[in-house]
């Protein structure tokens, strides 16, 4: 049977699992639809979940439909839980993206539609909560063609909007008014269409129009648009066999090796580890060894297959299907399995997080549980980014907004026993070297107390190219272990520079190497104490790599956001100030209609303000977009991340704390 992996994506509150609801309840898979507001629904499972009435993690249901086995994932639509859309996006051979009839196209429905677009994932539009009161369909497909796409085809009408009878009229295969829209839309990618067309237009049968629509479709070329009502189960049936007829069906060979992607990570009851996995290619059978993340290897002890709502036991699952796996205990979201797929668009589809807050335990003794629980959470969300200063103990997490801090403080208390209080959220800034800079330490020379010789160069690389490590001695002339404890130790001396926050865009060289062989006295087993370890490499990386960016220096540079602004046209002269006022620069201004549609950039710090004074300011007609562009440099003097009041690896104060290990091995 084939398989189809969708996703329902929205912006919060447009209906998006109660879609998910109806969609099982008209596939037979449920008797009765869950209900949001009653905390009834199959997919928020999570106590918090149906308290707050959203969606915080991804979930997986299945239906079956015209011999399809549809794998339904509902992923959360508040901006804040982005990561699980991320993650999710990686998996899908399709998609419906949700938009409310009454609301109209939102902030994040741009978001999401505009990277559905770049990965190239078909997808199917539905205009929700037609039975509203206030709901505007013919404006809201509009909005669509203006600002998602200007590839969308309505394929039918909405009779009786924003009453309870409303409902979703298909048009008739034969419609003269609709078969020129499609002609229109479908002939501007498939010549052979034209050609034919022009020729006689008699030949383009309403059967040839959809079948064009349908290979457009799976190739997102046009992204049909249906309406309904979730609530009423208006136009449900027929999403449903658009969902089959118009998205292609998951593909992969069962014999080939094999290829997966984990994407979601969470806890059983006795506390193992389950994941979630994508199989691209092969077949996974129970106990089977697989290797994951690269040099990772483990034996799958269960799994088990989406099938008729719940995931059911199963010895082999094969290409194109979702699995949930036992077994795998030092798995994380993101590892491969096997050989490692090939994706579009690249490994993050949306911006990172750009806030910060230190997590403080309400109670001193629980702050060994509270590392624990928060490393546990990090498996699941691994964008929450743990930052631990051993210094004064304590662990920041990185955030999207004020709702994750919500999210995160109810877990910690509900879930793990541990309540926290947050400091003040600040905006996470990033390092940049502004030149070069080299340093060297080497073996049997004072002040170096490690067995060990290392030189490094640090440089500035492109912009968004991360951090890049090479080697600018001979491969072999260090052993493997020791380039490797080098490389790593680069990569994590690096999430903290001169002002502690992570330094980026750099290229680092190995430009000096050396060590001593295993060694011992005469007649003597092995002795550490003449030998070089990759302890060595680790504690003396650090030092060296922090002297080289002292030489070159770093610029801070802050996150800023670009924003879409629209306010009433007789208030734009009183909101400009404001602006001002908040470091946001404007860069087009444009009157439509009774409006002024504003973009510009503002630095991320600044947005969450921006959102709270809209209201008042706009009469609450305002409507703001934002979202994560570049970084800047920050202007005036660079901001040190707080609490960062110590000069990062200060040479004496980094060698008392190594000084107990090296006094320890010179002693054995």
């Amino acid at each position: 049977m084939a398989t189809l992996n969708l996703g329902i994506l929205a912006h919060v509150d447009a209906g998006k699992t109660s879609l998910t609801e109806r969609l099982l309840h008209s596939a037979g898979v449920i008797d009765v639809p869950g209900s949001v507001d009653d905390g009834s629904t199959r997919t928020d499972t999570m106590a918090l979940e149906r308290q707050r009435g959203i969606t915080i993690r991804s979930a997986v249901v299945s239906f079956t439909v015209a011999g399809v086995t549809v794998n339904l994932i509902d992923t959360p639509g508040h901006p804040d839980f982005i990561a699980e859309v991320e993650r999710a996006l990686g998996v899908l051979d399709g998609a419906v993206l949700v938009v409310s009839a009454v609301e109209g196209v939102q902030a994040q429905t741009r978001v999401l539609a505009r990277t559905l677009h770049r990965l190239g994932i078909p997808t199917l539009i539905f205009v929700n909560k037609v039975d509203r009161a206030g709901a505007d369909p013919d404006r809201v497909l509009r909005q669509i063609t203006d600002r998602l796409t200007p590839s969308a085809v309505a394929l039918g009408r909405v009779e009786a909007a924003g009453t309870p009878a409303a409902r979703w009229r298909p048009y008739p295969i034969d419609d003269p008014d609709h078969t020129t829209r499609l002609v229109d839309l479908l002939t501007a990618h498939d010549d052979a269409l034209l050609d034919a067309y022009l020729a006689d237009e008699r030949a383009v049968t309403g059967a040839r129009l959809r079948a064009a629509l349908a290979a457009q479709t799976a190739r997102a070329r046009v992204h049909p648009v249906h309406a309904g009502s979730a609530i009423t189960g208006a136009g449900v049936d027929d999403l449903i066999g658009a969902i089959a007829e118009l998205l292609p069906a998951g593909e992969g060979d069962d014999g080939a090796p094999l290829s997966g992607t984990v994407f979601k990570v969470e806890r059983g009851p006795a506390g193992e580890k389950v994941a979630y996995a994508r199989i691209f290619a092969g077949t996974l059978r129970v106990r089977d060894r697989i290797r994951y993340r690269g040099d990772q290897e483990a034996k799958v002890t269960a799994l088990a297959v989406f099938d008729g709502g719940d995931a059911a036991p199963a010895g082999s699952v094969g290409a194109g299907r979702i699995a949930r796996l036992h077994g795998l205990t030092d798995v994380r979201v993101g590892d491969p399995l096997g050989v490692a797929p090939e994706r579009p668009g690249g490994r993050h589809h949306f911006s990172p997080p750009t806030l910060e807050t230190v997590v403080e335990p309400a109670r001193a003794t629980d702050r060994p549980a509270l590392h624990a629980a928060l490393a546990q959470l990090a498996e699941q969300d691994p964008l929450i980014n743990l930052r631990q200063d051993d210094l004064r103990r304590e662990i920041a997490v990185s955030l999207y907004g004020e709702v994750q801090k919500e999210v995160i403080q109810a877990t910690l208390a509900d879930e793990y026993g541990v309540p926290v209080t947050f400091r003040e959220t600040t905006t996470v800034c990033v390092e940049r070297p502004i030149g070069a800079g080299a340093a060297v330490e080497r073996i049997g020379r004072d002040p170096n107390p490690f067995l060990g010789t290392v030189g490094l160069r640090i440089e500035p690389g492109p912009v968004d190219s991360g951090v890049a490590f090479r080697l600018g001695i001979e491969l072999g002339s260090m052993p493997p272990a020791f380039l490797k404890a080098i490389e790593d130790t680069v990569r994590e001396t690096l999430h903290q520079g001169l002002h502690g926050w992570s330094v980026l865009d750099c290229v680092v060289t190995l430009t000096h190497g050396g060590y001593w062989a295993r060694q011992s006295h005469a007649h003597a087993v092995f002795d550490k104490s003449m030998s070089s370890t990759a302890g060595d490499f680790r504690n003396l990386t650090p030092l060296v790599l922090m002297a080289a960016l002292r030489q070159a220096g770093t610029r801070v540079h802050e996150p800023v956001h670009r924003f879409r602004l629209e306010v009433p046209a007789d208030l734009f002269g009183a909101v400009l100030p404001v602006l001002a006022g908040l470091d946001a620069v404007p860069r087009s201004s444009l009157l439509r209609g009774g409006a002024y549609l504003v973009e510009g950039e503002v630095p991320a710090g600044r947005v969450h303000a921006l959102e709270q004074r809209l209201p008042s300011l706009t009469r609450g007609e305002g409507s703001l977009e934002a979202e994560f562009d570049h970084y800047r440099p920050v202007r005036g003097p660079a901001p040190s991340r707080p609490r960062w009041d110590h000069d990062p690896l200060n040479r004496k104060e980094y060698l008392l704390a190594v000084a107990r290990r090296v006094t320890a091995r010179s002693e054995r």
